[in-house]
């Protein structure tokens, strides 16, 4: 896709002051996937030499906003930690081409605020924490499933900059079940559910994304009861909350928000009794 409203692209190192008109460029996928006509520049990240994966003394990773797809997927691969294999699920669940894993990035995934957003999903699950950046230098922190408030819509201000998400150690540690549901075999998600248990004391969160607006995380400090779980869900997203579009109408994302959450709660209720074993 041409941008033919853009008439420049600038370097983010410069710390430019911002204008109507501009948008950070990270990997571009979706920028130039369809018609801007609202932008006129371009101020590109891609020099900044943020490091895409840092693991603190504390034992947390914190991921670059700039941390392409297919690096998060190479890092999730021998990651010596429980909730390893949640990284490799969530990439695939994007179900992209090789030139969008290699230059699709994590700070574009959650800044789009799309419901199938796959490392919205992963890192909501994961309790991550955004680092955001303003104007003026200073900075903010938000967790992830408060920063995306709804389809496309996210808590981020007028030239306001995703710096990184922070994964807490603990999170690392969680045991964790994926499930995915879409109307084709190689279709978008329409409905994507997180389970984690946390093997320190006991609780249990289930992350519905996907089949709604917005990411919605339910935590227990124990394993909930199957009405116990639908309960929580049930008086929590509202009618309007179920997305729809042409992926999925808002009754089928809803069954199948349940039944994947029914389905992950019982996983992790199997791991939590073996590991006891």
């Amino acid at each position: 896709m041409d941008l033919n409203t853009v008439t420049d692209v600038r370097d983010a190192r410069l710390h430019e002051p911002w204008r109507p008109g501009d948008a950070w460029l990270g990997g571009g996928t979706y920028l130039f996937s369809e018609p801007q006509p609202h932008l006129r520049r371009l101020i590109d990240l891609s020099r900044m030499g943020w490091e895409p994966l840092t693991h603190h003394e504390d034992g947390s990773l914190e991921i670059a906003a700039t941390c392409t797809v297919a690096r998060l997927s190479r890092h999730g691969r021998t990651l010596d930690a429980p909730a390893a294999p949640l990284f490799e699920q969530c990439c695939r669940a994007f179900l992209a081409s090789f030139k969008i894993w290699n230059m699709a990035t994590v700070g574009g995934n959650l800044c789009n605020g799309l419901p199938a957003g796959p490392l919205i999903s992963l890192t909501a699950a994961l309790d991550g924490t955004c680092l955001l950046r303003a104007q003026d230098g200073s900075s903010r922190r938000v967790k992830v499933v408060d920063f995306i408030t709804g389809a496309g819509r996210k808590d981020l201000a007028e030239g306001e900059l995703l710096r990184s998400v922070t994964l807490p150690a603990r999170a690392l540690g969680f045991r964790t079940a994926f499930r995915q549901a879409s109307l084709y075999g190689l279709g978008r998600s329409g409905a994507l559910v997180v389970g984690t248990l946390d093997p320190v004391d006991g609780s249990m969160a289930v992350n519905i994304s996907a089949a709604t607006v917005r990411p919605f995380r339910f935590w227990f400090p124990l394993p909930p009861t199957r009405e116990g779980l639908r309960a929580a869900i049930a008086g929590t997203v509202r009618d309007d909350e179920w997305f729809d579009d042409i992926h999925g109408l808002p009754e089928w994302r809803r069954h199948m928000g349940f039944r994947l959450a029914e389905e992950v709660r019982r996983e992790l209720i199997r791991t939590a009794e073996k590991d006891a074993r």
